[in-house]
């Protein structure tokens, strides 16, 4: 039987309908049985502002004990105005501060993006690999995921194609094997 992994689930929409929360919810569902997943809220969050440092705020707490309790964390999350969405940037935030309490240190973290653009939210995927980089977050650099025209792989009832469950399939074995790897 294999080491139980805890993942952290983060979807960069706030969209109910959002195409990112369709392809993490399949990836959830590809995930061997020694995987649990925690899906961390980043909605009711106030913005980061470091004169919270020294004052409990429960959304706070809360996305930094789950981030902090997690083997890994997986993001699912489009691109807004070619970059991360604001409610995941603070998210990002949330978890690097107080000072010298930085959560990302050496927690392993994979990105996934899509988009209905061509180019599949890859800027959005790019800023935030570089901030998780800056961060001391060990990235999942391969494969790399950021599904183009990802709105041409779901169907009327918003089901994954075949195709693209395949893909991902491939991207969940990988991330598994990253997650459940000892840190160096």
């Amino acid at each position: 039987m294999s080491a139980s992994i805890n993942i952290a689930l983060i979807i960069g929409s706030l969209r109910k309908e959002s195409i990112n929360r369709k392809f993490a919810e399949l990836m959830v569902s590809q995930m061997p049985d020694n995987v649990s997943i925690e899906e961390v809220n980043i909605a009711d969050s106030p913005l980061y502002n470091q004169d919270f440092d020294d004052t409990t705020i429960d959304s706070y707490e809360r996305v930094r004990k789950q981030l902090k309790a997690a083997d890994a964390v997986l993001i699912v999350t489009p691109e807004h105005n070619r970059t991360m969405p604001a409610a995941l940037k603070n998210v990002v935030d949330i978890a690097s501060r107080p000072y010298k309490e930085n959560i990302w240190t050496a927690k392993k973290v994979a990105v996934v993006t899509a988009s209905p653009s061509t180019y599949g939210a890859r800027d959005s995927g790019l800023d935030l690999r570089k901030s998780m980089q800056m961060l001391s977050a060990q990235v999942m650099i391969s494969p790399e995921v950021y599904l183009g025209d990802a709105t041409d792989s779901l169907d009327d009832e918003g089901n994954v194609s075949e195709r693209t469950q395949k893909y991902l399939q491939n991207f969940v074995d990988a991330f598994v094997l990253f997650a459940g790897h000892p840190s160096e």
